[in-house]
């Protein structure tokens, strides 16, 4: 999250007065000071240093309503929210059996006979899925695999795909003009396609299995989740997944940048650590919410940066969602998308004033290719950047979202859940945004509470989008007392690790008591990341000071911030934190 304030491109950095409520109360202050010294005990490992590692290469849903959580009465847990599983399976293939000439007689038709099925470029769930196949639709037969675990279907005697032969019902006939849709990569645009069958740059990880394929995804109101870094350290990753769902955590927030995945070129897709994140994932028992985006910051890059690229990033988001689609044959489950980042910033949108009518298009053509490859899918539009300014650098949230409505004219077809981003900054939760306008201290806008969110929420009220929900994609609060930009709502607040602690719970119990029904997933900031340890100093980096753990490998450095989380989400469950020192 790159924070701008009143100054252009930057955040408003005059010093500011610590509120004295800031400091919090003292008792529980005390209380939670001890516990960081118990989790120091029980957790260093070692007095020595955790080496520096070396950096690796680059190579709508439905809603539950929450309540309160009150402690259990009993110790037992109770069985974890999990997204249902789908009782159907792929034959795994973990390499292609040989294809055989077709020996089907021409009359042979093929009946889908799952929700949605998936048609790849060859006979082996390792071959790229070139289209999809709603229920009902018929096919040619073509041919079988010399296995019969697969067909070959067809359309007016020209092949279209492979199909697990569990999935289809054969019969004689003729398919009576009832046939798949497009059968190319291109999710649906005009004016952009990626000419049929894809090629891959790296094998995929085996199919996924079990919770990996599951239906439509639910949110509680509201659900828990938070960002992590998942893609280049797997030891790492796969620690960090096993403390979220230790933790109480139904969702993983994880950017899938496209320019690791697709960028050698239009078509060449690296699957490899995109299939680990997901199965990984959904071994852990967290639903997933993939960041569609690419860094802001990337020199060059084939498809360029928006508005231009929209053609070629739906297609994009196509075969993301394809892909992960949940469904019989996929590779796992992708269960909500966010679309781009942050539109509401010049160096988001290719260095061009922001504009959400640009934006409307990216979202209803992106929309459109998620759908396609996934029904199922939620779309979540992009959290804005919290902002003062309104020049060729930066549009305010509240503006973007109104000049978006107006746009879209209505939201159907744009998104199912509006993305917001609601950093508290120096204020407690629970403080009205009127008070930070006014209050200097707190920073002068609206936008400096955690409450400005209602401020959105009624944007879409009043464009009659009361039935859909919001999404926090970002939330949270910093103890920084080193980066300037971020250290005057931070450490010079009165926020430490113990505040920070009891405004992130305190944010999830305003926004049971007060949000329901409309409130979604609020994904805060942030799990660690390892490669804040490159240059052997994480203070540095701003984002060190969001995180609810610190960071370190093998060792785990809990922040209060964890351990207070922990109890009130497994609470919420009936179940105990397995880290609260108290009960080791």
């Amino acid at each position: 999250m790159k924070l701008l304030g009143k100054v252009p491109g930057t955040y408003a950095c005059r010093a500011r007065g610590i509120n004295e409520e800031k400091t919090m109360k003292r008792t529980m202050t005390g209380v939670l000071f001890v516990l960081l010294l118990l989790l120091t005990a029980a957790c260093g490992g070692s007095d020595n240093e955790t080496p520096t590692p070396t950096k690796t290469p680059d190579a709508g849903g439905q809603i539950e309503t929450l309540p309160t959580p009150t402690p259990p009465d009993a110790a037992p847990p109770a069985d974890n929210q999990q997204p249902a599983t789908n009782a159907q399976s792929e034959p795994t293939a973990t390499t292609a059996p040989a294809a055989v000439e077709p020996t089907a007689d021409e009359s042979e038709i093929a009946t889908v006979n799952a929700s949605l099925l998936n048609i790849r470029s060859g006979p082996s769930t390792n071959d790229e899925i070139v289209t999809t196949a709603e229920e009902g639709q018929q096919f040619e037969l073509l041919g079988r695999s010399d296995d019969g675990q697969w067909v070959q279907l067809g359309q007016d005697g020209n092949a279209v795909g492979w199909a697990s032969a569990e999935f289809v019902t054969v019969g004689s006939g003729s398919t009576g003009g009832t046939t798949a849709g497009n059968s190319d990569n291109s999710g649906g645009n005009s004016g952009s396609s990626s000419g049929g069958a894809t090629t891959s740059t790296e094998a995929p990880q085996q199919q996924a299995g079990g919770n990996c394929t599951a239906p439509a995804a639910t949110m509680q109101s509201p659900d828990f989740g938070a960002q992590a870094f998942l893609w280049w350290k797997q030891e790492v990753a796969d620690r960090d997944l096993g403390l979220m769902e230790d933790g109480g955590f139904n969702w993983v927030k994880q950017t899938f940048a496209w320019e690791t995945i697709e960028g050698a070129g239009k078509g060449q897709f690296n699957w490899a650590r995109a299939d680990w994140v997901v199965n990984h994932a959904c071994t852990h028992n967290l639903r997933l919410l993939a960041r569609l985006s690419t860094d802001p910051d990337l020199a060059s890059f084939w498809a360029g940066a928006p508005p231009a690229n929209i053609d070629n990033f739906a297609d994009y988001a196509f075969a993301v969602a394809s892909r992960y689609n949940c469904q019989p044959g996929s590779m796992g489950c992708i269960h909500a998308f966010q679309v781009w980042n942050e539109p509401n910033l010049a160096r988001e949108w290719g260095n061009q004033r922001p504009n959400p009518a640009q934006y409307a298009t990216m979202l209803q053509k992106t929309y459109a290719a998620i759908k396609r490859g996934n029904p199922n899918a939620i779309v979540i539009s992009a959290g804005m950047a919290p902002t003062g300014s309104n020049d060729n650098n930066a549009m305010p949230d509240d503006v973007f979202y109104e000049q978006l409505y107006q746009a879209m004219g209505s939201s159907n077809g744009y998104f199912d859940m509006l993305g917001v981003h609601g950093a508290g900054f120096a204020a407690p939760p629970e403080l009205d945004p009127a008070e930070a306008a006014s209050n200097q201290q707190y920073g002068g806008y609206r936008f400096f509470a955690f409450r400005h969110v209602e401020d959105i929420r009624a944007i879409m009220v009043r464009y009659g989008d009361e039935a859909k929900r919001v999404v926090l994609l970002e939330f949270g609060w910093t103890f920084d007392p080193v980066n300037p930009a971020y250290k005057w709502h931070g450490a010079d607040a009165g926020i430490d690790q113990v505040v920070q602690a009891d405004y992130l719970k305190r944010a999830y119990v305003y926004a049971a008591a007060n949000w329901q029904p409309w409130i979604g997933l609020m994904s805060l900031l942030t799990m660690p990341n390892i490669d804040w340890l490159e240059d052997g100093n994480p203070e540095d980096e701003e984002q060190y000071w969001w995180a609810i753990m610190d960071t370190g490998y093998p060792d785990l450095k809990f922040r209060a911030a964890y351990i207070v989380l922990c109890d009130y989400f497994n609470r919420a469950r009936g179940q105990f934190c397995p880290y609260d020192p108290a009960r080791q």
